[in-house]
């Protein structure tokens, strides 16, 4: 008799640790799953901004060049002026 009351109480109480066993995986599980969709929404934020960042640089891409040109124009002019305020010119007061 007091063995069977053993079993008995053992079986209840691996019936009950399977219960708590299921409700902390489904626990786990949920905050996974919460996580994912996180985890999926930042991914679709991060698309969307890398699209506008992409739009952006193509925007940009042939203002540089053209602001390339721009400067190497302006280097040349301001090679071809003449030196005005060059030390060792003459003109110079001190």
């Amino acid at each position: 008799m007091r063995g069977e009351l053993i079993v008995y109480w053992l079986a209840w109480l691996n019936t009950v640790c399977w219960g708590i066993c299921f409700w902390w995986m489904h626990r786990i599980s949920s905050r996974q799953h919460a996580l994912m969709i996180q985890l999926k929404e930042q991914g679709v934020r991060i698309e969307g901004l890398s699209r506008v960042e992409h739009d952006m640089m193509k925007e940009v891409h042939p203002q540089v060049s053209e602001i390339k040109e721009g400067v190497a124009e302006v280097v040349e002019v301001a090679r071809d002026l003449p030196r005005k305020n060059s030390p060792g010119k003459s003109g110079e007061s001190e």
